[in-house]
């Protein structure tokens, strides 16, 4: 049979995380790879219990189709979360928009700004949900350099300038940040700079796309305000989920905007997949409305403080006498970005890491244009402490033994 696919079919490509998880089904690997929560931290019982209540009670909406822009319980709840954990009053249910997770608002955001002209900007590395949605309709980006701080605005500011000068500032459709705990890099986005992102979006009169999974997630320093509560609905598109805070197989995503913006999100949501799932909408509605989601967080930031801290300590101890290698010091989230000197090349270095027992994510996977390739992304949240000290060791025996066939040790 011919398959004669489209031009958006022929760049489809399969999600390296995705293959590496199959690896790491062997009980004999430690993976590093996936941003897996750890299953110790989801409220099953609760939740159970909840689920019971939900179909047996409420089988007439949990059971059956829902709105396109979500369940009005669940939307109505996490306005009000919203206003009594943030403070960010001033929304109605057309402010807010219910997806199969985040990588699902990043496909819709894809479909309602992105045409083959279209330029947006992204970090680089980038987040490889976006990098794979993104691309799908335009290959027009601009990088951003990250720095401990987050994104160089400088730079971001300089590109704005010559694109207006260019007449090619109406190609721009967004700018898209993870301000905090940046996957893959762990950084985040200091308060003087969203500050000043907001000043330039304002300027340039552009939107920002704020993807923050991670927030919740925070293990030491101050909170730093969102975005969208800098700035507001009418500037910024902040994307949530409760993959990483309460379960991923929830498979639940929250997009809060403005109403234009979302309603053209719905008519998008509507060709897609017609509606999110009504019976895990109603579930995490009524979890939230009977539970303090953020007391029940505690052990499970603690739990990823005490991973964190440990896999920082054993790299340090592994790799403190290797010239050229550095990594990132995140104050939450769930990654560390660890980087070798130039000329190693960490996708190659897989094949070697495998024979030994540990996974990674080759720092390439996070970029639009092959580069990053001596960068790695180690994940902390999902092997046991004992694994973490066992993996980092067989990690500093791949990057020996390949560093040693390439002559570069």
């Amino acid at each position: 049979m011919r398959l004669n696919f489209s031009e958006t079919g022929k760049k489809l490509k399969s999600s390296i995380i995705r293959e590496l998880l199959k690896d790491a089904m062997n009980e004999n690997v430690i993976s590093f790879g996936g941003g897996v929560p750890d299953p110790k931290t989801f409220p099953r019982e609760k939740l159970a219990e909840i689920a019971k209540d939900v179909v047996l009670n409420e089988y007439s909406q949990s059971l059956q189709y829902g709105p396109t822009e979500g369940d009005p319980q669940m939307r109505k709840t996490y306005l009000e979360f919203l206003e009594e954990t943030e403070g960010i009053s001033g929304l109605n249910e057309d402010n807010i928009l219910v997806t199969v997770g985040s990588q699902s608002a990043l496909s819709l955001i894809s479909t309602v700004f992105l045409d083959k002209q279209s330029k947006y900007f992204v970090s680089k590395p980038v987040y490889l949900g976006a990098a794979s949605a993104f691309v799908m309709n335009s290959e027009q980006y601009e990088y951003l350099v990250l720095h401990e701080d987050g994104i160089d605005i400088d730079h971001l500011s300089k590109r704005l300038t010559e694109l207006e000068k260019n007449g090619e500032l109406e190609r721009v459709k967004f700018i898209y940040v993870v301000p905090n705990f940046h996957n893959p890099a762990g950084v985040t986005l200091s308060l003087d700079k969203r500050k000043a992102l907001i000043e330039l979006a304002e300027k340039y009169d552009l939107p920002i796309i704020e993807d923050d999974p991670y927030g919740e997630l925070r293990y030491e320093g101050e909170r730093i305000p969102s975005l969208f509560k800098l700035a507001g609905k009418d500037r910024v598109l902040m994307l949530r989920t409760f993959s990483k805070i309460l379960s991923p197989g929830m498979r639940l995503g929250i997009v809060i905007g403005n109403k234009e913006l979302i309603r053209k999100m719905v008519m998008a949501k509507q060709a897609a997949d017609l509606c999110t799932p009504s019976i895990t909408q109603r579930i995490v509605a009524r979890f939230l409305q009977k539970y303090d989601l953020h007391e029940l967080l505690k052990p499970t930031i603690n739990l990823y403080k005490e991973k964190k801290n440990l896999m920082l300590k054993e790299l340090e101890k592994a790799f403190k006498d290797m010239k050229g290698v550095t990594w990132t010091k995140p104050e939450g989230g769930l990654f560390i970005w660890l980087t070798l000197p130039e000329d190693f090349d960490t996708l190659e270095m897989m094949d070697i890491a495998k024979e030994i027992g540990v996974l990674f994510i080759p720092g390439s996977s996070f970029s639009l244009d092959g580069s990053c390739s001596n960068s790695m992304r180690l994940s902390f949240c999902l092997p046991p402490e004992k694994d973490i000290i066992k993996g980092v060791k067989r990690l500093k025996e791949a990057v020996v033994k390949y560093g040693k066939s390439k002559n570069l040790l």
